[in-house]
């Protein structure tokens, strides 16, 4: 699938706030249905690059930790003293 046009120079947190911007379009309810057709459209669109974009950076951070990422709940039990 190509990217839409634009997308591919959009960074993370601009993609996020050109869709933070649709959604307050949206649910102003003041576009017409044709309107909301197209913004749902990006908006599905920059979705889908915002979670690419995290799931990249995700991959990139368990090569950083070396795979030795761990459950929160575990980290904080470690981390209780005893009979605490």
């Amino acid at each position: 699938m190509s990217k839409p046009s634009g997308e591919a120079k959009l960074s993370f947190e601009e993609a996020l706030a050109e869709l933070e911007k649709i959604v307050s379009r949206m649910e102003s309810g003041d576009l017409s249905l044709e309107q909301a057709l197209a913004a749902h459209k990006r908006g599905l669109e920059l979705a889908r690059f915002c979670q690419q974009r995290l799931e990249s950076a995700q991959q990139q951070v368990k090569v950083l930790e070396g795979d030795v990422l761990k459950p929160l709940t575990a980290a904080v039990e470690r981390d209780e003293p005893e009979g605490g």
